[in-house]
Order: structure tokens, then sequence, then C-alpha cells
């Protein structure tokens, strides 16, 4: 299992602060999965908004506090095995009429087959569908 940070958590209260202001290293790809996530004494099942190799964005009218550690686990298309990993609240959205209310997910501990299948699944919904298919 490998750890990924890429903001300390003091930097996490001062995106939601100064307006959310865009740390991501790599864009996002959509992805519409359910997950299902818990912190050390609640579990939670909702939907995901999109996913990049650093994290995803999880719809929810409740999202948990910037800083809070949640256990994830989602089943990517095509694949055989839940994705487990552990990640870090960075961001909130309290949603408007643009985009729905949710939170940032950075992904803490992933292991290195969980990785792989994310970052082969982020490939193919960059490069879109197979061109010359009908």
């Amino acid at each position: 299992m490998s750890k990924v940070r890429i903001e300390e958590p003091a930097a996490v209260e001062a995106i939601v602060e100064t307006g959310g202001e865009e740390r991501r290293r790599t864009a996002r790809s959509d992805l519409t999965v359910r997950v299902d996530y818990s912190t050390i004494d609640e579990l939670f099942s909702e939907f995901t908004r999109d996913i990049n190799e650093g994290g995803l964005f999880i719809e929810t009218g409740k999202p948990c506090p910037p800083g809070t550690v949640v256990t994830l686990q989602f089943n990517l298309p095509g694949g055989h095995e839940a994705v487990v990993a552990k990640g870090l609240v960075v961001r909130i959205n309290p949603g408007d009429a643009a985009t729905p209310p949710g939170m940032g997910i950075e992904f803490d501990e992933l292991d290195d087959s969980a990785r792989l299948q994310i970052n082969a699944l982020i490939r193919s919904l960059r490069s879109g569908p197979p061109s010359g298919s009908g």
C-alpha cells in the first residue's frame, strides 16, 4: 500500500476559506459509480461525480468536514475487485445551480493494483471511445 500526499492537512482549511482555489495536479475525468465510505463512526453510500489519479469527488448533501479521514470502497467499470482506499477530505462544495454539493477526497493510501486500475481507466476516459467503430 502506498501513501499519497499532495496537500498538507493544514492547507485543507485554506482551500475552503479562499473560495476553493484550484490545487489539482491532474484534470478530472467524469465517472459515476457508487462509493461506500466511512469515517471513524459513520458509514455512507453515495455516488462519485469525477475521478483523477489523486482522488475523487463524492456528491453529497452532507459532506464531511475538511481534514476528515475516510475509508472508501468502490468498483470501477470493468473491474472485478472493489477498490479500497483511505482518503482525506480536502475540499467541500456547497453546490449551486451549476454544480452539485459534495466533497473532494484525496487518496491517502491506495494499493498498487488499485492505482494501476484507476490510472488505466482514466487514460481510457481521456482518450474517448475508439474511432472507426461504426
